[in-house]
Order: structure tokens, then sequence, then C-alpha cells
């Protein structure tokens, strides 16, 4: 059965939550100017205001190759289904001429700019572009791109200090490519290791992975299921994740489509619904008919004083109804 599992889905959840609380952001999808096209890669961009790191031990809490980030990185994931290879290679230069344009428009054109719409033409500052140290290219690949390395000029390929990170010379640019089955097993590494092929990495990855917001604490027992992996800690965990997922839905309610939120409700029963409201609120909401409808003459009237009970009343009829039932 072919697997269709959102690799590259779940890889960015990964990414944006090992980044929560960094100084960069991750971009799961970008959308590119001028004509519209959402890029298959993950752009790491530094936030704004945000000092550039150059502090090691900062850099080093990293997961492999990524200790040497910048303020604009693009990055291309290939899973185990797919090969990294030299069209990929070229893909993600192509991703990075776009991505660089479109950043210096924004840089260049002022803070608060913004993308330019599509009939506008782009302002002298947007034939500028940010300097290209500004920018670094990677290449995440499950498997050992075999291939890829056979096709390399002599010298074009350079082995780093860290184990399944290297350094590729692709054209005029150098590319960090990071091989997630041949990284040295290390806590940092566990957001590597989820998205690795061999089984033994997985659960040490599951193993140390420390999710740092609820959509990792659900990534990360989803993964779990996916690869039918049973850990020491996740004895409990189907009962911690219905929990948190409603949680993670309560908290999102207002953001849910009036179609998703409506359906939410329905199958809720009606003390549900109006368990917690106060009566007169509910009351103020409805128009009078809403209010009178299904009580029947005695119920609508119990209560009121005499006087109520006849204002408005024409005292003609009155006097008709009076004279008629003989009083």
């Amino acid at each position: 059965m072919r697997d269709l599992t959102p690799w590259h889905r779940l890889f960015g959840i990964a990414l944006t939550d090992l980044f929560t609380g960094r100084p960069w952001r991750v971009e799961l999808e970008k959308e590119l100017a001028l004509k519209s096209q959402r890029l298959d890669v993950l752009i790491i961009e530094r936030l704004p205001g945000a000092a550039a790191v150059t502090d090691a031990a900062a850099l080093g809490e990293l997961p492999d190759g990524l200790e040497n980030l910048t303020a604009h990185n693009v990055l291309s994931f290939k899973s185990k289904q797919e090969a990294l290879d030299g069209w990929a290679m070229e893909e993600l230069i192509g991703h990075y001429v776009t991505y660089r344009k479109l950043a210096s428009i924004q840089a260049l054109s002022g803070p608060s700019a913004g993308e330019p719409p599509a009939n506008q033409e782009p302002s002298p500052a947007a034939n500028r572009l940010l300097p290209e140290a500004a920018f670094r290219l990677y290449a995440v690949a499950t498997r050992h791109p075999t291939k890829l390395f056979g096709q390399l000029a002599p010298g074009a390929q350079h082995p780093t200090d860290r184990p399944g990170v290297y350094d590729l010379d692709w054209g005029s640019r150098r590319i960090r490519v990071i091989v997630l089955n041949a990284l040295a097993k290390h806590p940092r590494n566990a957001p590597w290791e989820l998205f690795a092929s061999h089984l033994d990495r997985i659960r040490y990855g599951l193993a140390h992975y420390r999710p740092r917001n609820l959509s990792a604490h659900l990534l990360r027992y989803h993964l779990a299921n996916v690869h039918q992996l049973e850990l020491p800690d996740m004895a409990y965990t189907l009962e911690d994740f219905k929990l948190e997922t409603y949680r993670m839905l309560i908290d999102d309610f207002h953001a849910l489509s009036l179609e998703d939120r409506q359906a939410l409700l329905e199958r809720m029963d009606v003390a549900d619904r109006l368990r917690g409201l106060d009566t007169e609120e509910i009351l103020r909401r409805l128009d009078p008919e809403e209010r009178l409808r299904g009580l029947d003459p005695e119920e609508r009237l119990r209560g009121l004083e005499a006087e109520e009970r006849l204002r408005g009343l024409d005292p003609e009829q009155v006097k008709a109804w009076l004279k008629r039932t003989g009083h």
C-alpha cells in the first residue's frame, strides 16, 4: 500500500517546534510573488530585529548541520520515499533565486511594504539584492544520496566534522547536505532522527525528542503510531493524545470556519450548549415571538399583574368580555 503519510508537512511541524523560542521562524509554504506559487521547501528566517546568533554553545544545541544558520535559510527535504538527486539540487537553487528576489524586494522597499500587488511595478530598490552571504541552502535527505555523490566533480564534496553532514559545491553555490540515516546518535539530533528510516534511529529520536509546544507533542505521538512503536514513557499516551487534542481544539475554536464550529455544536446536547450561560442573556438574544413560542396562554400570563394583562386592550373589548361572562 502506498504510504500516504505527509512527511514534508510533519517535517515542517518538527522544525517549527525546534525553533520555538529561538530567533528564527519557519515557513512551511512560502508565497512567491510576482506570480503566485508555493515552494516545496521550508524557509528558516531570522526574526525581524533579532541579532545574529554567534554563540557557539547556542548554535551547538541545534541538530547537526544547522550550526551555521544565517538570516535566510532555504531547506529542501527528501523523505525515505524520495531521492536527493541532481534535479532536486537544481530545484533548490531555483527556489533560492526566487526567494532571494522576493526577500530583497520586501527588505529594501521598507519594513512594512509586504508583497507588491501583481500589477504593480517593482520599486527601484527591487533591482538590488540582499547580499549572497545572507542566504544558505540546505538539502536534508533520509537516505544517503549515493548517485548524487557519484556525479560530483572531484573536490566538490567537503565532509564536515560531524558524521552525515557534507558541504557540496553545486555550480556557484555551496549547499549543506544532511543525511539523516548517517548522523551521530545524540539527543540534539532527536528532531532529525524522527525522520530517519532505520527503526532504531526513529526509536532513539522519539525517546529523546523534547517537544516545545503542543503541536509537537501530537507529532511525537503520531509518528510513534505511524511506525507502530511502543515506548516506555508512552504507555498512557492514547488518553493524553485525546486530551491534548481536545485542549488544542478548544484553544483554536474561534479559528475554525463557521461550518466547522456549527458541526461541533450540533454534536452537543442542548443542555451542554446552554450550560454556564446566563438566562437573561439567552432571552435577550431571542425575539419576543421566539420567547413565547410553545407556551399556552396561561403560561404566558402567569406572574403578570392585572394591569399588565389588560394593558393595550380595547376597553370596549374588555366590557364585552365581562358582559359575556356574566361579570
